[in-house]
């Protein structure tokens, strides 16, 4: 089957190793990320794609409350454009656990529905919290908020935004077991290029904005709602903020989501 190799234009970043280490590119200097998995003829797919990558994004934000009230306060209109999202072929997942294997059971929910089931138009959505939200934000806001103590043994620093080697290979042998769609490439930025949608939870982010100043870890002194913006400035690009996860779940199960976890 033949694959589109087109620039998405949705990815904005290119996140990955220098020789000193795991490294995020700043924002005003990101390379584009390596081309868009999606399938001829996922034109569905491709045209959210381009609405939620013209869809604005704040993060300027120098407070937040604990609840947000106002649509100003998320990213409102990505979030309708996933909510509006036609095709029945939809899958949204409860993903709770960053050493857990979320990316991986995405990854096969795509293949399976993609080339077993001919669905090209699948679009999987992640409702990100608890732990697994950390994978969510750029590395320097890792170091600067030690996140890796959030995060457990396994993490020292976000991989899970890192390209791997595997991203290089050829998208048209999609049976390589070393391939673009196999485990060897499970990560953030290969499964935004399939089309996957990551929601961020505000809840999960003001909790750990509390817990952070609870420990003493605020460097700039900004206390629970100025850390809590901080870290939603410093969401990965493509991400999409939400209100709170669990809250939103019902929403896009009412939209045709089947929920899964």
């Amino acid at each position: 089957m033949a694959m589109e190799i087109g620039r998405r234009q949705a990815m904005h970043a290119a996140l990955g190793f220098s020789a000193a280490g795991l490294t995020a590119v700043a924002a005003a200097g990101h390379a584009e990320a390596a081309g868009s998995l999606l399938l001829d003829g996922a034109e569905s797919l491709k045209a959210l794609g381009a609405r939620l990558a013209a869809a604005p994004r704040r993060r300027d934000f120098k407070t937040v409350p604990m609840i947000l009230d106002h649509p100003d306060q998320w990213d409102d209109e990505a979030l309708r454009e996933v909510l509006a999202y036609k095709p029945s072929q939809k899958q949204v997942w409860d993903n709770t656990a960053i050493e857990g294997p979320w990316l991986s059971v995405m990854r096969n929910s795509l293949n399976t529905q993609v080339w077993s089931f001919r669905h090209l138009d699948f679009l999987v959505a992640s409702a990100t919290h608890g732990t697994a939200y950390l994978a969510l934000y750029d590395q320097a806001t890792w170091e600067k908020y030690q996140l890796a103590k959030l995060a457990g043994d396994k993490f020292t620093a976000n991989t899970l935004i890192a390209e791997k080697p595997a991203a290089s290979a050829a998208p048209k042998n999609y049976q390589d077991p070393h391939g673009v769609f196999s485990p060897a490439d499970n990560s953030i930025p290969a499964l935004m290029r399939r089309g996957v949608v990551f929601m961020s939870c505000h809840n999960a982010i003001w909790e750990q904005a509390g817990k952070l100043v609870e420990t003493g870890v605020d460097p700039d002194h900004l206390g629970q709602d100025g850390v809590a913006a901080e870290l939603t400035n410093h969401l990965v690009p493509d991400v999409v903020l939400i209100p709170g996860a669990v809250g939103t779940l019902p929403e896009l199960q009412q939209a045709g989501f089947h929920y899964a976890r």
